[in-house]
């Protein structure tokens, strides 16, 4: 079965790793994710995530120095796979890969606190490769509110609410990104910057790795309104394999990534808006903790998993990749 993944975060792990002095490389390394286990698993393209943390970075470096490092580093790559793997920024690109044996690699922005406010270092990306981009990650930033925040001096601050909407600089890049066919990815952003993509945008925006709200309580999983609403625009969500976005856990489980758990969430979806509206956003090298599913080698577990619960071959092709695929051609021109 083959196989879209809209995001890992692996580039940066190779990153930080080399950093650290380890020699980590993308064709085999001791990450969740490299090209010989995605060949394993029968993968058609993989979104790269460039994920730069806010408040993270090197001292001196700014968040565009620091995602221009880790550019480095996804072309280094590619450059040393060609045989395996070459970037895409067309669905023509992609197509020819198939057709070369090869897989993808879609090159993508976690943080839209990048481009540091300035719409013409987001055109600059697109010209580097980039073609989908999160508006926030666990920070505030120049565009918008996250729906989580894990450190600094915004935690326990709600951003969940109606006051906490996208900027007028995070409108301006929406719009310009559906112009310059950067497909949004509201993964990671608050609920009401959600609304206002939808409200200022036509085009169909995804959620590359976001589980639904009703499952798991996690402010970063999607309520039924807006899952409702990303699947009424045509768009994709992508399943995401971290735990604690699987299952609200008491204090005493076994807190691990279960197959099974990620079953419960395609199907609640699919229920509530449709088996077009769902993908697979594993957040491989993202996410810590154990993982019943932790390579891409393992994605056939998975397809058992959801032929086992009645999934027709067209429904899990659906997930596997097709619904993504559909998107991208629709965007990715």
């Amino acid at each position: 079965m083959k196989v879209i993944d809209m995001h890992c975060d692996t580039i940066s792990e190779i990153y930080l790793k080399r950093e650290n002095g380890q020699a980590e490389s993308l064709s085999k390394n001791s990450l969740h994710l490299d090209l010989e286990s995605m060949r394993s698993g029968d993968y058609m393209l993989q979104n790269f995530a460039l994920f730069t943390p806010l408040g993270r970075t090197e001292t001196g470096n700014s968040p565009f120095g620091y995602g221009m490092k880790l550019l480095d580093v996804f072309y280094e790559e590619m450059a040393k796979n060609t045989d395996k793997i070459s970037p895409v920024t067309t669905y023509k690109e992609i197509e020819e890969n198939m057709r070369q044996g090869k897989m993808s690699a879609l090159l993508t922005l976690e943080e839209g606190g990048v481009c540091e406010g300035d719409i013409r270092l987001l055109r600059d990306f697109y010209r580097l490769g980039v073609r989908m981009m999160t508006l926030t990650w666990n920070f505030p930033n120049e565009l918008g509110y996250p729906a989580n925040v894990t450190e600094g001096i915004y935690v326990g601050t709600d951003f969940n609410t109606q006051e906490y909407g996208l900027t007028k600089t995070g409108i301006a890049f929406v719009k310009e990104m559906e112009r310059l066919g950067i497909i949004i990815d509201v993964s990671h952003l608050n609920d009401q910057g959600i609304f206002d993509v939808l409200r200022h945008t036509k085009r169909p925006i995804v959620a590359s790795h976001s589980n639904a709200r009703a499952l798991c309580s996690h402010p970063r999983n999607l309520p039924d309104e807006l899952i409702k609403a990303i699947a009424a625009r045509g768009g994709v969500i992508g399943i995401n394999y971290c735990p604690s976005f699987l299952r609200d856990w008491k204090e005493d489980d076994h807190v691990m990534s279960k197959v099974e758990d990620m079953v419960r969430h395609i199907k609640y979806n699919r229920n509530l808006a449709g088996i077009e509206c769902i993908g697979l956003g594993s957040d491989f090298d993202g996410i810590q903790g154990e993982l019943e599913l932790a390579s891409p080698a393992e994605l056939p577990q998975l397809e058992k998993a959801l032929r086992n619960e009645d999934f027709s071959e067209k429904e899990i092709e659906a997930i596997f990749y097709k619904n993504v695929l559909r998107v991208y051609k629709q965007l990715l021109i």
